[in-house]
C-alpha cells in the first residue's frame, strides 16, 4: 500500500487487505486459525521479540501447518536480510510446494514496508518460475526491481500482473511484452528512475502498447517514470487504449508537454477513470484535462511544486 504524507512523502506501509480478502498471519502455539477465508502473510520475523529465522523454513513451517490446498492469497514479508539476500531462495520454496498449493490464486512478493527497507534496496530475483510452477495463478504482484527478472512465458490464467519498483529493469518490461497474457485484465509498471535500474525507454513499451499479446487489456498503468511525457505521447497513439476501461500515467513527472500530447491524441473519453496523481502540470492544462473528459474521473491530486524547478517520481529509493 502506497501512502502519502506531506512530511515524508511517499511511503510503503503493509497490506491489510489482499486480493479481496483480510491478511492474516498463520497461528502461533495455543492460537486459533482465523475464520474464513484469508490472505496468509509470511515473514521471516513473525512477532516483536522473535528471533530471525530463514523465509525458507517458515515457508516450509506454514505448508505442513495448514491444509495447502486451500490456501488461495499468500503475501511474503520481509525475508531474512531482504537489502542484501535476494528473493531466490522464497521463489524456490514456493516452487518446490506448488504440487501442495493447488489452490493459490493470488501471489504478492515483497510486502516490505519502508521501514524495513526502502523499495530500491529490495533485493529480488527471477519470477519466472513462479509463473511456470502455477498454471492457474490468477495474480501476481512483486515489490522492488533490484534484481528482478522475468523471461518471456504463456500464461492462460494470469488476470493481474503489478510491479512495484523505484527502478524497473528495461528487460523485464520486454518480458512482459514478449509474453502471451490472454487473459490479463490488469497490467502495472512503476517503471521509476535510471539511478535504480529503470532503464526502458518507450520502445521497449512498444509491444504491450500495441495489444497484440494482451486482448483482455482493461487497466494499464505506466507509472513513477522520468520520462512520464514521453510515454504519454506514446500513448495517446497506442492501439491497446482503446480498449481500455482505466488507464494511469500517474506517480511520475508529468508535465503540460505530456497532457497536450495526450489531449491531441486518441479520444479518452471511453474510459471510466484516468489516473494522473502526483504530476507537474499547471493550473490551466489541469482544467483542460477535465474540461474535455467530461464523463471520465480524472484524479488530478498530489500536483508537485519546487521553488528550485526540481521533479522528482514519487517512489524512488
Amino acid at each position: 500500500m502506497i501512502e502519502y504524507d506531506p512530511a515524508l512523502g511517499y511511503t510503503l506501509s503493509y497490506t491489510d487487505m489482499y486480493a479481496g480478502l483480510p491478511v492474516a498471519h498463520p497461528p502461533r502455539d495455543g492460537q486459533s486459525p482465523p475464520e474464513g477465508e484469508v490472505a496468509w502473510r509470511l515473514q521471516a520475523v513473525t512477532w516483536p521479540g522473535d528471533e530471525r529465522t530463514r523465509m525458507s523454513q517458515v515457508i516450509d513451517a506454514f505448508v505442513e501447518s495448514v491444509d495447502p490446498a486451500r490456501v488461495t492469497a499468500l503475501v511474503i514479508g520481509a525475508w531474512e536480510e531482504c537489502y542484501e539476500t535476494s528473493s531466490a531462495s522464497v521463489v524456490e520454496r514456493l516452487v518446490a510446494h506448488a504440487p501442495r498449493l493447488t489452490g493459490l490464486r493470488s501471489l504478492f512478493v515483497g510486502d516490505i514496508e519502508s521501514e524495513e527497507a526502502e523499495i530500491s534496496w529490495i533485493q529480488q530475483s527471477d519470477m519466472t518460475p513462479l509463473l511456470e510452477a502455477f498454471p492457474r495463478l490468477e495474480r501476481l504482484e512483486v515489490r522492488g526491481g533490484t534484481g528482478l527478472e522475468l523471461s518471456p512465458v504463456r500464461h492462460e490464467a494470469l488476470r493481474v500482473l503489478r510491479f512495484e519498483t523505484g527502478g524497473l529493469p528495461a528487460a523485464v518490461v520486454r518480458a512482459v511484452g514478449a509474453s502471451d497474457l490472454p487473459a490479463l485484465e490488469h497490467l502495472e509498471l512503476w517503471l521509476g528512475v535510471e539511478e535504480y535500474g529503470g532503464d526502458a525507454t518507450v520502445a521497449d513499451l512498444a509491444p504491450i502498447l500495441s495489444g497484440e499479446r494482451l486482448p483482455a487489456l482493461r487497466h494499464l498503468g505506466l507509472q513513477d517514470s522520468e520520462i512520464q511525457d514521453e510515454i504519454a505521447a506514446a500513448v495517446a497513439a497506442a492501439p491497446v487504449v482503446a480498449r481500455l476501461e482505466s488507464l494511469a500515467l500517474s506517480l511520475g513527472v508529468l508535465r503540460d508537454e505530456g497532457a497536450e500530447a495526450l489531449l491531441s491524441g486518441q479520444p479518452l473519453t471511453h474510459l471510466r477513470k484516468l489516473d494522473l496523481h502526483h504530476h507537474y502540470l499547471t493550473e490551466p492544462m489541469m482544467k483542460r484535462i477535465t474540461a474535455a473528459l467530461p464523463g471520465v474521473e480524472v484524479d488530478l491530486t498530489g500536483m508537485e511544486q519546487s521553488d528550485r524547478g526540481w521533479t522528482f517520481v514519487a517512489v524512488s529509493e
